[in-house]
């Protein structure tokens, strides 16, 4: 494959937002140069991963080849960037050769930071460590979990990071209790949430509704706390406990695990913290409402990358998607962008909360619901859980990622 010096639009990751982005912008103009810089073979539909965790999806149906999804006419590069120069309009892979643009999309997801937490990397995937955080890791959280028995303690972990899907880590944990309830086990098996947050759940009405969902299976939460080490040879968990008046470390808690289900801090990918286009905190800097950037007019944003303040889901991508196309063909044309194309920060989040069931929080920047379908979705529901597994899925393949939804 030849690498042109210039493309008219580079999306820079084939992941859910760019694979979205390339398919909406090629049906509504197909005379666009447009290339994709994405290193995968392989395009994984995670959302499933929770899942495949709890035995009841299976893996090899999450996967696609990336290929696949790659409009017709929009050009792959499968490399790694290196770098991103805003003020120069260039982007610099990691073979050296750089390529000029005359408009960026910047969708390359999040960055899973395993080695931020001591001890994880080397004790991940045995010894009871598990996470649902990769394709080659959800398979094993579902042996830790069938392998529970009377007396044993199962830890689940969220860290202080943004992360995606902010509702996974409890979503494995209700599941666990589920399996754990049909088989007789759940009053034999310590189950607890190890959280630094204060709360279930930011938003209220779906915080009261987890909260009888916790009270139904007698499961264990623990506040400001924060895991920093795992001691995989002895099976010791060590939480740092934060005060939360000051935010400061307290104290430790050192806990022996039988199962932990660990996720892992994340962040903005190295590349785009070292980049000029990066703003507070590593994230791409981009306006919340147009996802233009606030400094560099012929850039935009969105996904789990962008610098917006709501919660990195699959579904906030499909409302973000529609909006920065039209806002950067706006662009393209007038130089400004529409007045009536704004993203308000809607995301859902499907929250299973046992085998059959599963309620759906959707909500905004400002936390208030948002929902989109005529029924109360804060109430787990067998409709919610035939969502998750059969409906949604299907929409990804066939919608988001052809441009359709």
């Amino acid at each position: 494959m030849t690498i042109h010096t210039h493309y008219q639009v580079i999306i820079v990751g084939g992941g859910t937002a760019g694979l979205t982005v390339a398919a909406q912008l090629h049906k509504k103009d197909r005379s666009l140069d447009i290339a994709i810089v994405e290193p995968s073979q392989d395009h994984y539909y995670q959302p499933a991963w929770t899942l495949v965790g709890a035995g009841t999806y299976d893996m090899a149906a999450t996967k696609k080849r990336t290929a696949d999804y790659i409009p017709k006419g929009v050009t792959w590069i499968m490399n790694r960037v290196d770098t991103i120069e805003g003020g120069d309009s260039r982007v610099t892979l990691d073979t050296g050769q750089s390529m000029t643009y005359d408009y960026l999309v910047v969708a390359p997801g999040i960055q899973i930071d395993w080695d931020k937490i001591t001890g994880l990397s080397e004790a991940i995937g045995q010894g009871g460590v598990c996470s649902n955080y990769g394709h080659d890791k959800a398979e094993y959280t579902w042996e830790c979990v069938k392998r529970l028995k009377p007396g044993d303690k199962a830890f689940f972990t969220q860290p202080d990071t943004p992360i995606k899907c902010g509702g996974a880590p409890q979503k494995i944990m209700w599941l666990t209790a589920d399996y754990l309830r049909g088989r007789g086990l759940l009053d034999k098996v310590h189950v607890e949430m190890m959280s630094p947050g204060t709360k279930l759940f930011g938003v209220d009405v779906f915080r009261k509704a987890l909260e009888k969902v916790q009270a139904r299976y007698g499961t264990a939460w623990s506040h400001y706390t924060k895991l920093v080490e795992i001691r995989g040879e002895k099976n010791e968990a060590v939480f740092d406990l934060i005060d939360k008046e000051t935010g400061e470390v307290s104290g430790q808690r050192v806990e022996h695990y039988d199962m932990i289900h660990v996720v892992p801090p994340q962040s903005a990918p190295d590349f785009i913290k070292k980049s000029d286009v990066a703003g507070p905190g590593g994230w791409v800097d981009v306006d919340k409402n147009t996802l233009q950037h606030n400094r560099f007019k012929n850039v935009f944003s969105l996904g789990d990358a962008a610098g917006t303040p709501n919660a990195k889901t699959g579904a906030a991508v499909r409302k973000q998607a529609p909006v920065l196309v039209a806002n950067l063909l706006r662009v393209m044309k007038e130089d400004k962008v529409t007045d009536d194309k704004r993203y308000h920060g809607y995301t859902s989040c499907p929250l299973t909360t046992g085998y059959g069931e599963m309620l759906l929080a959707e909500f905004d920047y400002d936390n208030n619901p948002d929902p989109s379908l005529p029924i109360d979705t804060t109430k787990p529901r067998k409709s919610m859980w035939i969502l998750k597994k059969y409906i949604l899925p299907f929409m990804y393949w066939h919608g988001m990622l052809r441009g359709r939804a």
